[in-house]
C-alpha cells in the first residue's frame, strides 16, 4: 500500500516539478503585439509601382493622385487606344449574335 501510495504522489508531484524548470520561451527581445499595433509607420510603398518612400513622399504622391480624381478617363488615354478599346466592345457585342467572327 505504500508503494502504491508513492507512486500516486510521485505521479502527481513529477508533472509540476517538469513545469517549473521549464524555462520560459517569451524573450526580452520579444515585441508584444499591443506595441506592434500602435507602430507608427515612418515609410510606405507606392501604389503605382511598389517603390519604398517616405511618409512626406508618400502624402505628396497620394495628394497628386487625388487631384487626377477629377479628370475624366477619357483625357488620360491616348485616343488611338480609346478607338482600339471601342471595336473590341463593339467586337464583343457583335460576337454574341454571330458567333463564328474571329
Amino acid at each position: 500500500m505504500a508503494t502504491l501510495l508513492s507512486l500516486q504522489l510521485t505521479s502527481l508531484i513529477l508533472p509540476l516539478q517538469i513545469l517549473a524548470t521549464t524555462p520560459n520561451l517569451a524573450t526580452e527581445e520579444d515585441i508584444p503585439e499591443e506595441v506592434l499595433r500602435a507602430e507608427i509607420y515612418t515609410d510606405a510603398r507606392s501604389p503605382i509601382d511598389g517603390k519604398k518612400l517616405t511618409a512626406a513622399e508618400y502624402v505628396e504622391l497620394m495628394e497628386n493622385l487625388r487631384s487626377l480624381d477629377g479628370i475624366p478617363p477619357e483625357d488620360l488615354v491616348n485616343p488611338k487606344i480609346q478607338e482600339v478599346i471601342g471595336l473590341l466592345k463593339l467586337r464583343k457585342f457583335l460576337k454574341q449574335f454571330i458567333p463564328f467572327i474571329p
